[in-house]
Parts: structure tokens; C-alpha cells; sequence
């Protein structure tokens, strides 16, 4: 009878909450249900299901146009449906046109111009209420015959992104959808509740796309910021999920921990349209609340990114269901439910951004001319940036600011700047003078004190120091040693043709494709040597100097009898300069033939991803494997490791984990994998766990020690989160200082590199000589929070540590090389250690 009751309970309330809207609508207007074949909340909608839907009423709505604005790494296209009245859409480009001139001050404020109100879904893939939401609203918004709605669209262009992450969303789809019986079950141990490693909320690198608003380093990221630049929106509605037993969250957040460039009016507008959420719930007597968690600081999230850009951003999070229905401390949940409170989180903003249109308008221009004022008090003007080697590096720098609008201008003359000369060709000057001003501040911001201590993100993320690009903040401009004309891409200059019959052809290691046109070489079964030294060589143009790391590709070892066509072909397709020595002898360094000229091997990877793994960060492991060398690694669980043929692998790669499940036969299994040759790299609680195992000879001051600095004696309880954040190294960026005559430190251009710390964990410098390959700066600390208490500590402390083990190598880091896949200069260290692993020598103590 019990049973029974629940059923009608769930029916019951599937019945009132699937119900979303009470209005006629218009016929003629497909519904879900008819394309779906089923109620919007009974499943899970995948994308393409999503698509078609929306490609119905783009072909059967004059109120909506849908455009396809990019794909995901799987292909699947990125959607954007504009929703405005017909005779707005028929005039679509002059609108935007005419916005976009109000945004910059060249026009004022028309009374009739419309908001322009973004609306973004479903970039966390397992937060499905959002996605599903964006069908419900688009439905409702084409077919409603509400004089309210048609006013809206009069006065406003929505714009509608569905999913964000269609990847992600189709993988948690698909979970909940297959594991959902007639009758949904509520139990939260239900293992349709509990998504298996890694879950659906990231892309298909199992990268965090709410993270990479400012880095843009996925095809998702960077359409949706193309779009972004393209219609400036008045506001940008970023809908979540969060824990089962929580209510419904809208910013304001915790307003100590906004982003301090943005402006207050911004947030007096946040909480004008917090009225408007607040009465659509009251309505309902849905619960729901704000200021008492999130932040507005990291300024590369999909709430903040558009406050430091001229639109107001809000955060929307829901209480999850994960899944159909779910038992919670306010009472069943169910998916229909969350999709509800959304779907009228979403007619709130609109009704919302309507009322106060001409505000929202006013507001944007106010913020781009207020802009330009803070630029002109600015003592300074603006940064340098410059690098001689790696021109790959730098332009991928440069094209992520073009990304964002901000405008680089090349110098076309030395500049001389205190006593310091910029190179033309080499340097670029950034103004703060411009649009972006307050987004180029943050974008290059090295702050280390903060009002507010606690972060719910990252508290630094400068990109000239993830790119390890050298930049300076300068005091006046470089006049007319900077070009008119702002700095774009533009393709590579055909390097000059391979010349037959050399005696060896040379590539540097510096530029950043190096990696990449190296492994394509080795694929292509080319003999490849690597200097261990500098030397000069003899060129057809004369001598020249190559610095350690150059990749050498001797004539006299190659197997293949077409091997220099296969050369031409690889050298065509990078670009890079390719340089032909006519002698093995050389004019300084070694000879070719030595064994300063170590075999270059090509790589066969294995990265530990699985359960007991950080998904986040096996993943940025496997993306940058691919992009910065060309590898894809092989992914297996940790729990397959005995199982695992490991004589296949050249290197293993634990990422950040929990390894404590692997017993002394894993050890053993490694410790002899190593001795016959492997690399073992770990990194953060993988290297502690190399430690512990002792296959990495070397100490570790733990989470647990580094908390101890720190004071705890005479804390109130109210004082539980404070100290919370100061033990907390929740994003920092600090210096380490590289011994640059290392084989893993090979083509980095200067001794002190920026290393990402986001974990408590430190390596001990070893006693052993040659085994420390950096160490971190006697005054490590260049942007973010850390406690004072944390510094003399880290400054005593070891970044990367590398050591014989047999006949292989084992190379420990606790922190994060390819944060975000964006710290392209520390992410170095990782590739270096796939090619060039073999060629340093160091005894550990405990070998000695």
C-alpha cells in the first residue's frame, strides 16, 4: 500500500509541475512534446533532440531565427536561437549595428532601442534543468499570445544559447535516461543519482567550460565569446545546479567578494532585478535565496566575465534533482520541478532587463566611457610584452587578447624604456587606453592583498604569466616606435625550402610547435638527436648557434630511403625554420657524433584517469599532451594497473589523486616498470604518493604540516570560514627559479618561470646534487592570495624534482603545469620530460 501511495504521490506531482506555463499559445507553433514525443522533464533531452526542436520553430516561428555558431569537440553544433518580434528580426543587422554604436558612445540612447538579454544554458553537461529550460522558454516566448511577451519582443533581442556543453550534457543524458525505470525512483543511492568518473558536468577533455571565459582554450568557449563580442549584451542570465537539499540561488552574491574594477552601479542593477526573481518565486512560495555564498571575483566565468565587460551578469543556481526525482530535505524534487524554477528565472530576467531597459542601456555606455576616464588617471599606460624565441607562444598570447578585443600594437622600431631596450619585432604594446580597459586590467592583474580573503574560484590567473611571456608595465608610451595599425593574424612566411645532400638538419626547440612538428617527425620514422649543449654549426650561409634542446636529424642514420621527402613534407606543414648543416664537425660545442647528442625516442604515454583521479586535471594532462606535443596518451583507471601490459609505455603520468588503493604489488609493478627504462611523472598528490612509495626520493611538507603555520588559538566558531580561506592556496601564482642547464628546463627562455599553485602540498628540495631542477624564488610570490605564514615555506621549497630510478627516470611537481590548459610556459616542463627524460643523469641520495 506504501508502494502504491508513492506512485500516485510521484504522478501527482509530475502532473502539477510539468505544467509550466498556464496560457493559450498558438497552434501553429510546434510543442516539445510533439517532436520530443514526450513532455519536457518526463526524460532527459539530449542535444540533437534539443536541435530539432529548435530547428522547428526557426522553420514555423516568424519570432525566432536559430543559428549554428560553432561545433564541440565532438561535433556537435553549438546553437544560438534569436528571439525578438518580426519586424526586429527583419531588421536584425541594423539593430545590433546601432547597439553596438550606443555601447561605444558614438550615439545615444534611442527610446526605442531594444535590451539586448543573453540567455546561457547548460554549461555544466550534468546541471540539466537549464538546457531543459531553454526549450521550455523558447516555446513559450514563439507561441504565447500574452500582450506582456509581445511587448517583450518589442523591446528586446534574446538571445538563447540551449547548451553550452552539448558534450557534457549528452553524457549525463544518456545516464539518467538509461538508468530511469517506469517509474522514477527517488532514493538518492539510486545509481541513477551517482554518475560514474567524470561525471557530465565538463566537455569532452573533462575541462570546467564555466572556467574558460577568459582563457578560451575549447571550441565551445570561443564561439560563445565571438558571439559575446558581437552583440555586447545588456545582460547575461548564466544558469546552474547545486546540492539536492539546497533551494534557488540569484546574485547578489556575498558582496565582499565582488570583483573590485566592476562597477557599483553594476550591482545596484544585480539587485533591482533580484526583486524581480524574488516576486516570481513569492508567487510560487518557492524557496530561494541570495549574498550568502558564491563570488563574483574570477573574472573568467560566465557571471563575472560580462561584468567587467559592460553587461550584468547574474548567476541563477538550482537545487539538483540528478535525475528524474530525488528525495530532499525540503521534500521530493523532481526534474520537472527544477526545470520550472528556471524556466521562471528566465521570464523574471526578461520581464526584468524589459522594466528597466532604458537603465540597462545607459548603463553600458556609462560603463565604456566611465572606462576611458579610469585609463586617462592612470598613471600608467600600459605593458610591453616581448619574446625573442618562441614566436608560437607569444601569438597565441596576442591572438587570446584579439579574442577579447583588446588591441596590441606591434613595435616597428627599438624602443628604449629606462634601461631597457624593446626589440621591433619582438615587442608589443598593449594600452591601457582602449574599450577593454577594465577587462586588459584584469586580464594582467598581479594583485596579492584582497578585501575578502575567501575565494570561490582562483584568486590569480595573469595571462602573461601563464604564457610566460615577459611583459612591463610602463609609465609612457612608446610613441612612434608602435605601429597605427593593431596587431592580427596573420599567416606564417613560407620558410625557405630544404636544401638535399646536408649532412644533418637542424630544428631549435624554443618555439612552442616544436614539440608538435618533433613527434611528427619521429611518427614519420625520421632519426632524430637532441643536443644536450649549445653548439655552432656550419650552415650554407654560414656558422650559426643552436642552443640545447635542438632537434638534430642526422642524414647518415636514417632508415627510410625517402626520409628527406618525408622532412620537406613534415617542414611544410609546421612552418617551422628547418636549418641544413653541411659538416658534422662544428666551430663550438660538440661534434654530431657525441653522445652530447642523445636519441630522441618517440613517446608512448600513459595517463592514469579514473576513479580516485582529478578528472579536472587528467584531463588538462591529456589535452595538453595533444595540443603542445601531438601525443594522445592512453587512458586506463587506476584499479587496471596490475592488469596492464606496462612494457607498452615510455612514460605513466599520475595526475593530481588518491592513489592509496595501489599495494605493494603496484609498487613493485612500477618500481620494475621504471627500472627498465620508464618515466614515471606525478604531480600534486601523485608525486606525494611517489614519495610515500618511495620511487621518488625525495620529502614532502603535507596539507596537514602547512595548515600547522598557520595560527588556530582563540578562533570564535564564526571564525570557521576565515581560517578556511586562509588555509586555503586556492589559486596562486608564484616564481620558480629553473637551473636552465637541465634537459627538462630545455627551451624555456629565462630562469625564473610562473608556476599555478592551487594545493597546500610542497616538495622538500633534495640534498642530492643535480636533482632539484627548480626551486622556487627566495621572494616566490607574484599574484593571488596565499598566507603570509604560507611564503617562507614555499620559498624554502623544491617545484620539480627528477632522479634516476635503474634505467629510467621518476619526476615529481605539486603543483599544476598545464592549469586550464593555458599556463603554456610551465607546461613546458611536462613535454620536455616526453622527449628529453633520458637526457640528464641524476643520482638520488638514498641511491648514492
Amino acid at each position: 500500500m506504501r508502494k502504491l501511495l508513492a506512485v500516485v504521490l510521484l504522478c501527482s506531482i509530475w502532473q502539477a509541475q510539468a505544467n509550466y506555463f498556464n496560457e493559450t499559445v498558438a497552434t501553429n507553433v510546434p510543442t516539445p512534446e510533439q517532436v520530443f514525443g514526450f513532455e519536457v522533464g518526463e526524460w532527459h533531452a539530449r542535444h540533437d533532440q534539443i536541435q530539432r526542436y529548435f530547428e522547428q520553430l526557426a522553420s514555423q516561428s516568424e519570432r525566432a531565427q536559430l543559428e549554428v555558431i560553432g561545433y564541440s569537440h565532438e561535433q556537435r553544433p553549438l546553437l544560438q536561437l534569436v528571439v525578438s518580434s518580426p519586424e526586429n528580426l527583419a531588421r536584425l543587422d541594423q539593430i545590433r549595428s546601432q547597439h553596438l554604436a550606443q555601447v561605444r558612445g558614438s550615439a545615444a540612447v534611442s527610446d526605442n532601442s531594444p535590451v539586448v538579454i543573453w540567455l546561457g544554458y547548460g554549461v555544466h553537461g550534468n546541471e540539466p534543468s537549464a538546457a531543459n529550460a531553454a526549450v521550455v522558454l523558447a516555446h513559450y516566448l514563439t507561441a504565447s499570445n500574452n500582450p506582456e511577451v509581445q511587448q517583450w519582443l518589442q523591446q528586446a533581442v534574446i538571445l538563447i544559447q540551449p547548451s553550452l556543453n552539448p558534450d557534457g550534457h549528452d553524457r549525463f543524458a544518456l545516464w539518467a535516461n538509461m538508468h530511469r525505470g517506469k517509474m522514477p525512483v527517488a532514493d538518492p543511492q539510486h545509481r541513477e543519482h551517482i554518475e560514474p568518473w567524470p561525471n557530465g558536468r565538463p566537455n569532452h577533455y573533462w575541462f570546467d567550460l564555466n572556467r574558460d571565459w577568459l582563457l578560451l582554450q575549447h571550441p565551445e568557449s570561443q564561439a560563445r565569446i565571438a558571439q559575446f563580442h558581437k552583440w555586447q549584451p545588456n545582460i547575461v542570465g548564466d544558469f546552474h545546479e547545486m546540492g539536492t537539499n539546497s533551494s534557488y540561488f540569484f546574485q547578489p552574491g556575498i558582496p565582499s567578494r565582488n570583483y573590485p574594477l566592476t562597477p557599483e552601479r553594476n550591482f545596484e542593477l544585480t539587485r533591482i532585478l533580484a526583486g524581480f526573481h524574488a516576486e516570481a518565486f513569492d508567487q510560487r512560495g518557492q524557496l530561494y535565496y541570495t549574498e550568502e555564498s558564491f563570488d563574483d571575483f574570477y573574472v573568467g566565468k560566465g557571471s563575472t566575465y560580462p561584468d567587467i565587460t559592460g553587461s550584468v551578469g547574474i548567476l541563477f543556481e538550482q537545487a539538483s534533482s540528478r535525475g528524474h526525482v530525488q528525495e530532499s530535505i525540503n521534500g521530493l524534487l523532481t526534474f520537472a520541478a527544477t526545470i520550472k524554477n528556471q524556466f521562471d528565472a528566465s521570464l523574471s530576467t526578461i520581464r526584468g532587463a524589459v522594466a528597466n531597459r532604458r537603465a540597462l542601456l545607459s548603463y553600458q555606455q556609462e560603463f565604456f566611457q566611465s572606462a576611458a576616464q579610469q585609463a586617462r588617471a592612470e598613471r600608467a599606460k600600459g605593458y610591453i610584452l616581448t619574446e625573442s624565441q618562441d614566436r608560437s607562444r607569444l601569438e597565441s598570447l596576442l591572438q587570446l587578447l584579439n579574442q577579447h578585443q583588446i588591441a596590441v600594437y606591434p613595435l616597428t622600431a627599438d624602443w628604449q624604456y629606462e634601461q631597457r631596450t624593446f626589440r621591433a619585432g619582438q615587442s608589443y604594446y598593449v594600452p591601457l587606453q582602449q574599450t577593454q580597459y577594465r577587462l586588459l586590467k584584469a586580464a594582467f592583474s598581479t594583485d596579492k592583498n584582497f578585501n575578502d580573503n575567501t575565494f570561490y574560484d582562483v584568486s590569480a590567473w595573469t595571462l602573461p604569466y601563464a604564457y610566460n611571456i615577459d611583459f612591463t608595465e610602463i609609465n609612457r608610451e612608446p610613441a612612434r616606435a608602435a605601429s597605427e595599425q593593431p596587431w592580427q593574424p596573420q599567416p606564417r612566411v613560407r620558410s625557405q625550402n630544404l636544401q638535399a645532400g646536408g649532412y644533418a638538419y637542424v630544428i631549435n626547440w624554443q618555439d612552442q610547435l616544436a614539440p608538435v612538428m618533433l613527434q611528427a617527425m619521429l611518427a614519420d620514422g625520421l632519426v632524430v638527436r637532441a643536443a644536450l649543449g649549445d653548439f655552432t654549426g656550419t650552415t650554407p650561409q654560414g656558422s650559426r648557434g643552436f642552443k640545447a634542446g635542438a632537434m638534430v636529424v642526422p642524414a647518415g642514420l636514417q632508415q627510410h630511403p625517402d626520409w628527406f621527402f618525408r622532412l620537406q613534407k613534415v617542414q611544410e606543414r609546421f612552418n617551422l625554420p628547418v636549418y641544413t648543416l653541411t659538416t658534422g664537425l662544428t666551430n663550438r660545442g660538440s661534434d654530431l657524433g657525441s653522445n652530447n647528442f642523445t636519441p630522441v625516442k618517440m613517446p608512448q604515454v600513459l595517463v592514469v584517469a579514473g576513479p580516485g583521479v582529478n578528472s579536472t586535471e587528467a584531463g588538462e594532462l591529456w589535452y595538453n599532451l595533444e595540443r603542445l606535443a601531438g601525443i594522445s596518451p592512453t587512458l586506463a583507471e587506476p584499479e587496471r594497473l596490475s592488469r596492464l601490459n606496462l612494457s607498452r609505455y615510455t612514460h605513466i603520468v599520475l595526475p593530481d589523486g588518491d592513489y592509496r588503493g595501489w599495494k605493494e604489488a603496484e609498487v613493485t609493478q612500477l618500481r620494475q616498470w621504471v627500472q627498465q627504462g620508464g618515466v614515471l611523472w606525478g604531480q600534486k598528490r601523485g608525486a606525494a604518493w611517489l614519495v610515500d612509495a618511495k620511487l621518488l626520493q625525495a620529502g614532502v611538507w603535507s596539507t596537514q604540516e602547512m595548515n600547522r603555520l598557520i595560527p588556530q588559538n582563540e578562533l570564535r566558531y564564526a571564525d570557521k570560514e576565515q581560517l578556511a580561506g586562509q588555509q586555503r592556496i586556492a589559486g596562486a601564482i608564484f616564481s620558480a627559479e629553473l637551473d636552465l642547464s637541465h634537459p627538462l628546463t630545455f627551451g624555456i627562455p629565462r630562469r625564473e618561470l610562473p608556476v599555478f599553485k592551487n594545493s597546500n602540498l610542497l616538495l622538500q628540495p633534495s640534498q642530492a646534487p643535480f636533482v632539484n631542477v627548480a626551486t622556487y624564488s627566495a621572494q616566490p610570490h607574484l599574484a593571488g592570495y596565499t598566507a603570509g605564514e604560507y611564503l617562507p615555506r614555499i620559498a624554502q621549497g623544491a617545484a620539480l624534482v627528477a632522479h634516476n630510478l635503474g634505467q629510467g627516470r621518476v619526476i615529481g611537481m605539486t603543483d599544476n603545469p598545464v592549469f586550464r590548459g593555458y599556463f603554456k610556459g610551465s607546461s613546458r616542463l611536462l613535454i620536455n620530460a616526453m622527449y628529453l627524460s633520458h637526457g640528464f643523469s641524476a643520482s638520488s641520495q638514498t641511491e648514492e
